[in-house]
């Protein structure tokens, strides 16, 4: 392939395991976690198929899925088969994202040893009935313990996830969660309006009429209290979702999908996108597996991409 070699690049790995599958996701996950080493040796076998680009890769980032169902040392084989068979920047960014019902203060401390210097806790929200309705699997505290447990770690670079718009959520209890995450002072926030992903749970819960979305008036409001709220508390908005304390903490590897950048993808349902292709894989753990047993990428479509459409990950 041609490829722009003085763009740094960057690696996604779709780490595919969840405890539950959270009702609002429409991310590719399953919940048999007797797949993890098959998937494993599977993938550090794919990187293995396609080393050799040529590209300075500065970013390396673990999602899902949720990557802390890996242990640490499992996530730092994968770390350092990525160093032996890829061309990397010796200040990579490297972000693993956690779930707070998933992780322990040994694990975040372990995570930091091998080389991780950026993590992104999947907080969504301090209220527990709003967990509750997402279906996720920790509580408020859950999510306390884990943003001060990475920095008891030794992370520097914290990102804190949040979701607002759910039903029942109003104005005061979304401007609550925003105090509290402020209260932490993360080095980068993201704030994501609540969709209704076709085929979820939720959505099919929404279409039944078991609960009211909440209003576009007030969905509108509660954007305007995020960027009112961030912006005097220090965050610069550098995205429609995403705010950082400064241009250093803006989510690098992310950054990358928005501003046309070239990144590889490892996994089932990972995208790569070398100009002006886009490749993705099987949303299948089992048919991703069976693949690069065969000897086969695990490719099922590729597109070519116009400079107006952005990259993206699932």
């Amino acid at each position: 392939m041609q490829a722009n070699n003085t763009k740094h690049a960057g690696i996604y790995i779709h780490i595919p395991f969840c405890v539950k599958k959270c009702s609002y996701c429409d991310f590719y996950s399953i919940t048999d976690q007797s797949l993890k080493q098959p998937f494993i040796k599977a993938l550090i076998q794919e990187m293995h198929m396609v080393s050799g680009h040529p590209f300075l890769f500065d970013t390396l980032y673990f999602g899902g899925g949720t990557p802390s169902v890996l242990r640490p040392e499992n996530i730092g084989r994968i770390i350092e088969n990525a160093y032996g068979l890829f061309n990397i920047s010796t200040d990579t960014e490297i972000t693993i994202e956690v779930n707070p019902g998933t992780v322990t203060s040994e694990q975040l401390t372990e995570y930091r040893n091998i080389g991780i210097n950026r993590i992104n806790i999947g907080a969504q929200s301090f209220n527990d009935e709003v967990l509750n309705f997402l279906g996720r699997i920790h509580s408020s505290n859950d999510a306390d313990l884990t943003i001060r447990g990475a920095r008891k770690a030794g992370f520097d670079n914290i990102g804190i996830d949040l979701i607002y718009g759910i039903p029942g959520q109003t104005k005061e209890m979304w401007l609550s969660d925003l105090q509290m995450a402020v209260e932490f002072e993360p080095e980068h926030l993201s704030c994501y309006m609540l969709t209704y992903e076709k085929g979820t749970p939720l959505d099919r819960e929404r279409r039944q009429g078991k609960f009211k979305p909440v209003a576009g008036s007030l969905l509108a409001e509660l954007f305007e209290t995020t960027m009112e709220y961030l912006t005097t508390h220090g965050y610069v908005q550098y995205e429609i979702s995403n705010f950082a304390k400064n241009a250093s903490r803006r989510s690098r590897h992310n950054f990358k999908y928005w501003s046309f950048s070239p990144y590889l993808g490892f996994g089932p349902s990972a995208h790569s996108f070398i100009e002006p292709k886009r490749y993705w894989n099987c949303r299948s753990v089992k048919k991703y597996i069976n693949n690069i047993k065969e000897g086969r990428l695990p490719i099922e479509e590729k597109e070519i991409l116009s400079k107006e459409q952005p990259g993206k990950q699932g």
